[in-house]
């Protein structure tokens, strides 16, 4: 009987929600799609699969190379992109994999950044620059900042850890090139029938 009315509670809910938003003027979806898809379009440069090497500073002060994929394309009508990244050992095994959504808030006209990796998420700022973007993780008093060029069919990036009052540490550098276009992730969508 509470499940019943629990799911009948919901349904008002839900039939009261649609004539909720009318009254209030829902926003103009096309417009925000359009606006969307214009802040994004700069950086369809990205847009393709990508092979490369990463160069990683480990704890012992040493420098490690690895070989590192990155696959990016646009999703919902290109209004977000979204960006998978791979490292692998000398034996092509996989030792890490990210994952991040990127988009355009039209009301806070803003990029929203949000990445996955190891078991850890978070939002970060994106800033997009002449030839590329910034991004950063808060983290603590240190700042880890990542920024990348992309151009040529080549994607440089580095990722630097910043403590006021101190020089910049680089601890990742990495080197791709365009392997070609990708239909990833919006190709093999499950058809109706």
């Amino acid at each position: 009987m509470r499940r019943l009315l629990t799911v009948s509670l919901a349904l008002a809910v839900a039939q009261l929600l649609p004539s909720a938003a009318s009254s209030q003027g829902r926003p103009d979806s096309g417009a925000l799609m359009t606006a969307q898809r214009a802040a994004l379009r700069p950086l369809a440069m990205m847009d393709g699969v990508w092979r490369g090497t990463a160069r990683i500073l480990d704890a012992s002060g040493s420098w490690r190379e690895h070989p590192q994929t990155e696959r990016v394309g646009p999703m919902l009508d290109s209004t977000l992109k979204v960006i998978e990244g791979r490292g692998y050992d000398a034996d092509g095994k996989k030792v890490f994999n990210a994952f991040a959504v990127l988009s355009w808030d039209a009301g806070k006209k803003a990029f929203a950044f949000r990445s996955y990796t190891s078991g850890l998420s978070g939002d970060f700022s994106f800033t997009p620059t002449d030839s590329g973007y910034v991004w950063e993780i808060p983290a603590g008093p240190m700042t880890i900042r990542y920024t990348a060029a992309v151009r040529d069919g080549k994607w440089h990036e580095v990722g630097d850890r910043i403590v006021p009052g101190q020089e910049p540490i680089r601890f990742i550098e990495m080197n791709l090139q365009r392997v070609g276009p990708s239909d990833w992730p919006a190709g093999g969508a499950v058809p109706p029938r």
